[in-house]
């Protein structure tokens, strides 16, 4: 028998005095660093230690002693249990400074390259419903918070249709309402949670793998055109048929109606059928009067209306000529290799994924765009010395690689290259830092602006020029 572990104790009258990685707050009791979610800088609060390492720990909020002048009321009923807005509680214009330092120290901390002053974080026009993409998961097994179990309240309805609670993955929160998408998205998911109990039909059991009823994903594009992708865990036709055609009559108005057979264990439909139930199998987004279509397995920005404002500074910091050759590494469906293509005399995109350098092709033939040319295949396979000395050295190279940031490779591949210009536009600053200290020997930081996708969330896209030593 294991020993048992020491409680650990509460420790009152602590001051937040900062955010730190994550999304979570930091404070200092002697001489520990401790990490607490859902504080904010300036809270007086009553804290229980969870985890205690030698030169850390982690805690929770149990009393909140005197809140902080800067803290502002959370919109959303689940915050504080979701984990999707963890800074909800935060003002706005606090969020993009705090996002602007993560920036500031990825760059001195990591990068240690020499760098001009990081601009202030663009923020998003809209702060709620910004999202055009929502993935909602069906579960038996609803997570029930501290609320519930010590009201002492029967949970007789143990079904959910909402988000995985973090650390958690059997567990599924039910959601009321979520103020990331248009209300659509919530009358939509309401809607199918209360038929679909009402006809009996089984909410998925993520542990024994069975059950009907599995995923659900709303699209809900700048256009206002609308795709719901509706995830069957069996191939019971006539349910499907039943739950679709309820679909259709209360929501005329979606534009893409889709469904899928899951029978995997996990919950992707890259590899799955798609089938469509009722108008056409893509949706169109629009961006500066070009048309982006967007099928049901296609990568789009999840934030409209600020990926036309990042692609504007990708754009901008790419200093583009009519003459210039523009290589687009990671370029998903093409979005930005279209964007730029109209300045320049050819854009070369390059990407993983085969379905999405087809999408790619599609978009810049609905746009009549004929000066752009795709690959697909592993980008350290692809982009070799030989594959340039055919296609043409770049003038310039604008890279937006995944969260891992680029292969060795890649990088080596990148300086061998020599782009006289190369922007560099990353989802992980910390990432992003570790690629740019390894091309720092040939080229110099000229330009850094974070950009802000996700308003309430520690994520921060940010957008760097480099030109050539």
């Amino acid at each position: 028998m294991g020993r048992k572990r020491k409680e650990l104790p509460v420790i009152e009258g602590v001051e937040i005095q900062g955010v730190a990685a994550e999304g979570k707050s930091i404070a200092r009791v002697d001489d520990l660093v401790v990490f607490v979610p859902y504080g904010a800088p300036g809270d007086i609060v009553d804290i229980k230690l969870d985890k205690k390492k030698r030169s850390y720990a982690e805690a929770h909020i149990v009393n909140m002693v005197k809140p902080s002048e800067r803290r502002v009321e959370p919109k959303c009923e689940h915050f504080g249990v979701c984990g999707g807005c963890k800074w909800q509680h935060i003002p706005y214009e606090d969020q993009l400074e705090y996002k602007r330092n993560q920036v500031v120290d990825a760059l001195t901390r990591i990068a240690k390259v020499e760098h001009p002053e990081v601009k202030p974080a663009l923020g998003s026009q809209e702060i709620f419903a910004y999202r055009n993409k929502l993935e909602y998961t069906f579960s038996n097994k609803c997570w029930i918070t501290f609320e519930d179990l010590r009201s002492g309240k029967e949970i007789e309805d143990r079904n959910a249709l909402g988000f995985h609670i973090p650390g958690a993955f059997d567990k599924v929160l039910d959601i009321k309402k979520c103020w990331l998408q248009d209300n659509l998205s919530n009358e939509i998911r309401l809607f199918i949670r209360q038929y679909t109990l009402s006809k009996g039909y089984s909410f998925y059991d993520i542990k024994a793998q069975e059950g009907f009823m599995r995923t659900l994903m709303v699209r809900i594009a700048s256009t206002g055109e609308i795709m719901l992708i509706v995830v069957f865990g069996r191939p019971d036709q006539e349910a499907i048929e039943d739950v679709m055609a309820a679909v259709a009559e209360r929501f005329p108005q979606i534009t893409s109606l889709l469904y899928v057979v899951n029978q995997k264990v996990n919950d992707t439909i890259g590899d799955q059928e798609v089938v469509t139930y009722r108008g056409r199998d893509y949706i169109n987004e629009e961006m500066e009067g070009l048309t982006f279509r967007i099928g049901p397995k296609s990568f789009y920005q999840t934030n409209s209306r600020q990926a036309y404002e990042l692609y504007k500074v990708a754009r901008s910091m790419a200093r583009l000529k009519e003459d210039d050759l523009v290589y687009d590494l990671y370029t998903g469906t093409g979005t930005i290799a279209n964007f730029v293509a109209k300045g320049v005399k050819k854009v070369i995109g390059i990407e993983y994924v085969p379905e999405a350098i087809e999408d790619a092709k599609l978009n810049s033939k609905l746009n009549g765009i004929d000066n752009t040319l795709f690959f697909a295949g592993d980008m350290k396979d692809v982009l070799t010395d030989s594959f340039i000395n055919e296609h043409g050295r770049p003038d310039v190279m604008i890279i937006d690689p995944p969260r891992a940031g680029m292969h060795e490779d890649v990088v080596a591949v990148i300086l061998n290259a020599r782009p006289e210009r190369i922007v560099y536009v990353s989802c992980n600053p910390a990432t992003q830092a570790r690629d740019l200290a390894m091309m720092d020997s040939l080229y110099k930081v000229e330009e850094v602006q974070p950009v802000d996708m996700f308003p309430h969330t520690h994520h921060i896209e940010n957008v760097v020029r480099l030109s050539l030593r």
